[in-house]
Parts: C-alpha cells; structure tokens; sequence
C-alpha cells in the first residue's frame, strides 16, 4: 500500500474523545530484545503484553481506568507497529514486574498488526501522555493483512535465530527455496562464536536438514546433543554457506562441507566431531 499523500495522524482514525485518559507506549525492547518485532512475528503475545503493563522500580505506568496504546519499534527507523489498545481493570499494586490487569478493546483489534505510524521519539520516556504525542504520531499505512516481513531474502542473505527458523519454515517461499537445493550450512553458537558446519543433500535437501534442528535442535548431530535444547533456542544462528542444483553429485556437497570445516576450524575449536 502507497503512504497517504497527505499527513494524517493518530487520532484522525482511532477517534479517542479524551485524550487526558490515555497513554502511549513505544516499545523499544523486550527481554533484551532490542528487534522487538521479532516477538510478534513469533507470536509471542505473553511477552508483548508482559512488556506494555509493566512497572519498573519506582513509577507506575498507568492507573486504573486508564486506555493505553502498546507500539513496537519495527526496523525501520521511526516506524511502530500497533500490537495492543487495552483498559486497565486493575492496579496490582507491583513494581519492578506486570503490574495491572487489563482488557484488550476489541473495537480497535482490527489495526493490531495492521497500523503503521511515524513517530520521531525524542525522549529518553518511552511511556508518554498522549496529549503529549499523539499530534507528532502520523499514520504511514494500514496494511492489507497482519504484518510478516518473512519473505525469502536470497541464500546468502539467510542469517536465522532458532526461533526465526521455526516460523520461515512454514512458509511457502522457504519452503519452495529451500526443499530443491542442496547445500553446505553454518551454525553459530552466539555465546562463544562455535561452528558447526553441516550438509544437506538427503531428503527435501536443506529444507529437510532444518526441519530436524527445529524439531530435535541437533538434528542427530553428536556434537550438538552435547547441548540442551533450551540452550539451542536461545543462543543458535543458522546461514547457508554453499547452494548447489539438486542434480549435483554427493560428493561435491561433501567435500564443500569438509572445506568449509578446515576453513572455519570447526572441528578444532567448534562442534564438528568428523
């Protein structure tokens, strides 16, 4: 969808009569995630929420009564994405933890994932009176279906948390790029900069291959059931190294795989155990 030719803001659409009622809060971060963005393309809705009613250590965030509005930060810059219009139902009196119990309007759930605005923040606060704001939140699009940014960036773009692999592996345009290619991939541990170097040539090729890791987390890897699968999900990043047509022989993919193992030494200092 084309932006508005002409600038309309916030209010012009959601309409609140009194704004002396309302907060607005632009979520930058949620449990050390800087890309809060990535919560909601993961459905993570716990999180979301945990984050929008949340009261650090010495103020509170809202009072009862009172309607806020919940936007996380999208990747690009000054861009928020509408998750959350909701009403505090009551003030569980917590501090440093979620703080209240609320309801979600229902008459504003169909711009949840759907509203983009433009807000330049210029405060270190990101949990503003709308008086305040709302004037400088202008509406950039309203887009056609909830929002997904999962479209297939080309393999040597591929750079994937666990979580990222979990959800692109469902859809049809990984899906399509990633069942007919055979390849070499990389693994990276994030904690401690480990490899591990892997080929896929059997069955739906890499796709195949990543299907494993997202059900076991090591795939049948023996140096990665060394590991907890929690700690997989957590701390995991998977790219492609080599692409090849599904016609090429085995043993070109195998020996790409052990290159790329001498290469990156991931067998001396990673989790390749041959």
């Amino acid at each position: 969808m084309k932006e508005p030719t002409h600038r309309i803001l916030l209010n012009e659409l959601l309409q609140f009569d009194d704004l002396s009622n309302v907060k607005i809060r632009f979520n930058l971060m949620f449990r050390g995630n800087w890309s809060p963005v990535d919560f909601f393309k993961n459905a993570d809705f716990e999180a979301l929420l945990e984050g929008q009613y949340w009261n650090y250590h010495r103020n509170k965030s809202y009072k009862e009564g009172q309607i806020n509005l919940g936007f996380i930060r999208m990747n690009e810059p000054d861009q928020w994405l509408l998750f959350h219009v909701g009403k505090v139902t009551k003030d569980l009196n917590i501090l440093k933890g979620m703080g209240y119990e609320y309801e979600t309007l229902e008459e504003y759930s169909r711009f949840f994932g759907r509203l983009i605005i433009r807000y330049k923040n210029k405060h270190q606060n990101m949990l503003r009176k709308a008086e305040s704001v709302i004037d400088e939140c202008e509406i950039l699009q309203i887009l056609p279906s909830t929002f997904e940014s999962d479209q297939f960036p080309g393999y040597d773009k591929v750079n994937l948390s666990w979580q990222d692999l979990r959800r692109v592996i469902k859809k049809d345009n990984w899906i399509t790029a990633l069942q007919n290619q055979k390849g070499v991939y990389l693994i990276t541990d994030i904690t401690n900069g480990k490899n591990y170097v892997g080929s896929a040539y059997g069955e739906q090729m890499i796709l195949g291959r990543w299907k494993a890791y997202v059900k076991t987390g090591h795939g049948g890897n023996v140096g990665l059931q060394k590991l907890t699968f929690n700690y997989i999900k957590e701390n995991f990043r998977y790219s492609i190294l080599d692409i090849f047509k599904s016609t090429t022989d085995d043993k070109v993919i195998l020996e790409r795989e052990s290159w790329w193992k001498e290469v990156l030494l991931s067998r001396t200092f990673g989790y390749n155990e041959n």
